[in-house]
């Protein structure tokens, strides 16, 4: 029987390709000598090669995962990990579409929560979709812990003329698909989908490397979509708070600013007017008459009054200006950066505009006046809340006893 030699040369190419390797370089290539000659040599070095195809494999596989797992360590949402699983897989799997589905707490329902593709922003599976699961071929999926690969989707459609998502992901050209259970601590999450436009695209080399893959991607996902339950959660608690703000500063019955609220809105133009050279005008302003609309008319239409008459205030001031209900039927209406005179031409607007309001009551019509009290405070002397307050009631009491419906600058 011949003996096959294997000379110096040959281990030491060999060695090289191994150290190649191990130091993660697997693109690696054999020269041409007598070894092709050699039966038992070419298919140890057609082996080699192989072997250096599918480390290579395995080592984008981990490097992919790990992008994903630093995605989470980050603090990512679940749309970031599933983005970031889009745009890093596709040298592992074919996919034209991605798309992720969850199952709902109760385990009823399977629901579209992602889907991104490389042909479409228009999606027949879009987020919101909702499939029941119990009975469904998923669900099936998940006893099984096996992934599903349906490379003839128009065959198993007519198979299955009852199947609505397969009839949606057809009519998007999807011809193909590998589904896999994502399964975190033995608790069902949900299902990744890889789908291809083309026939006969997924094989069990690829059922193989996603079964590695899953069981990583699932912890993820879970993790995730906990991360980003929390943030919503917290979102909200923080939309809850900030209406309880608004309502705690704002007049329930005219939606105006109430009177702690206005009142601090006051202090802080006048500490601008002391830093900033500027002037700040104050108007206290009270409906006419309004114990006699009470009296006449009842509190609901009294309550009409204030509120129509709120709203049209608010409607003649700036952005930066604001009316607050001072008590009962009185107003405070502060104005940024203004003089006497600005602040006499804006309210006389808003007495005018109040004077043109009809309310209908009781077959009768009711029209009301406002009478107002203007100061202001500047640069030339630090006036505190309560002087500026005294000077511009002190104007409004001088519009009253002057026959009402008018607009009085305090002296």
């Amino acid at each position: 029987m011949k003996k096959t030699m294997i000379s110096g040369d040959h281990l030491t190419i060999y060695r090289d390709a191994i150290r190649t390797m191990r130091e993660g370089n697997f693109s690696i290539s054999l020269p041409e000598n007598e070894s092709s000659k050699i039966e038992p040599l070419e298919e140890f070095e057609t082996e080699l090669i192989r072997l250096a195809a599918w480390l290579e494999l395995r080592f984008d596989e981990i490097n992919k995962l790990q992008e994903v797992s630093d995605e989470i360590n980050k603090g990512s949402f679940l749309d970031d990990v599933l983005d970031c699983i889009y745009n890093s897989f596709r040298k592992i799997i074919p996919y034209d579409r991605i798309g992720c589905a969850l199952i709902s707490d109760d385990y009823q329902s399977v629901k579209a929560y992602w889907a991104k593709t490389n042909y479409s922003d228009t999606l027949t599976v879009g987020q919101g979709f909702t499939a029941p699961l119990a009975g469904s071929s998923l669900e099936t999926i998940l006893h099984t812990g096996q992934p599903r690969v349906l490379n003839d989707l128009k065959a198993y459609l007519e198979a299955n003329p009852k199947s609505s998502s397969t009839e949606r992901i057809v009519a998007e050209g999807i011809q193909s698909s590998l589904t896999c259970p994502l399964v975190s601590e033995g608790k069902p999450v949900g299902f990744l989908f890889f789908s291809s436009l083309e026939k006969n695209t997924y094989q069990r080399e690829h059922q193989k490397i996603f079964l590695y893959i899953a069981r990583q991607v699932s912890a993820l996902i879970e993790k995730s979509s906990l991360y980003q339950q929390i943030n919503d959660l917290n979102q909200q608690l923080v939309l809850a708070l900030k209406q309880l703000k608004e309502q705690s500063i704002h007049d329930s019955l005219t939606g105006i600013l109430n009177r702690g609220a206005i009142m601090e809105f006051l202090e802080q133009n006048l500490q601008l007017t002391e830093r900033h050279q500027q002037s700040v005008a104050v108007i206290m302003a009270d409906l006419d008459h309004f114990k006699s609309i009470n009296d006449t008319y009842g509190h609901l239409m009294g309550d009409e009054v204030l509120s129509v008459v709120a709203k049209e205030i608010s409607s003649h001031l700036r952005a930066y200006d604001r009316v607050g209900r001072f008590g009962g039927e009185e107003f405070l209406i502060v104005l940024g950066d203004t003089d006497e005179n600005r602040a006499l031409e804006i309210a006389e607007r808003i007495r005018t505009a109040v004077a043109a309001l009809n309310f209908q009551c009781q077959e009768q019509q009711l029209s009301v006046s406002i009478s107002m009290g203007i100061t202001s405070s500047n640069s030339e002397g630090a006036d505190s809340a309560k002087k500026v307050l005294s000077k511009a009631d002190s104007a409004l009491y001088q519009a009253k006893h002057d026959g009402r419906n008018r607009v009085l600058i305090a002296p």
